[in-house]
């Protein structure tokens, strides 16, 4: 039971920080993040996992071939 609702605050913060919730949902999980110490953490793992992704994984760029053959694909005209 506690890792359905551990699961429920990720599915929430991960939510929250995509914004998709709506404003009163919002405002919920915030007095929700205030009010439980863990729930912060939690909050701040997030947080700190995407800024790592965005700032630390370097993405490769697609070859030239790659970017052509799509290209070439989608000026084809459906049957």
């Amino acid at each position: 039971m506690r890792d359905q609702h551990y699961h429920e605050l990720v599915r929430k913060v991960t939510m929250y920080l995509d914004n998709e919730l709506n404003e009163s949902a919002e405002r919920e999980l915030l007095r929700e993040i205030q009010s439980n110490p863990a729930y912060f953490k939690v909050l701040s793992q997030e947080k700190s996992f995407r800024e790592f992704i965005k700032n630390k994984i370097h993405r490769r760029k697609p070859s030239p071939a790659l970017i052509q053959s799509i290209k070439e694909k989608i000026r084809v005209a459906p049957v």
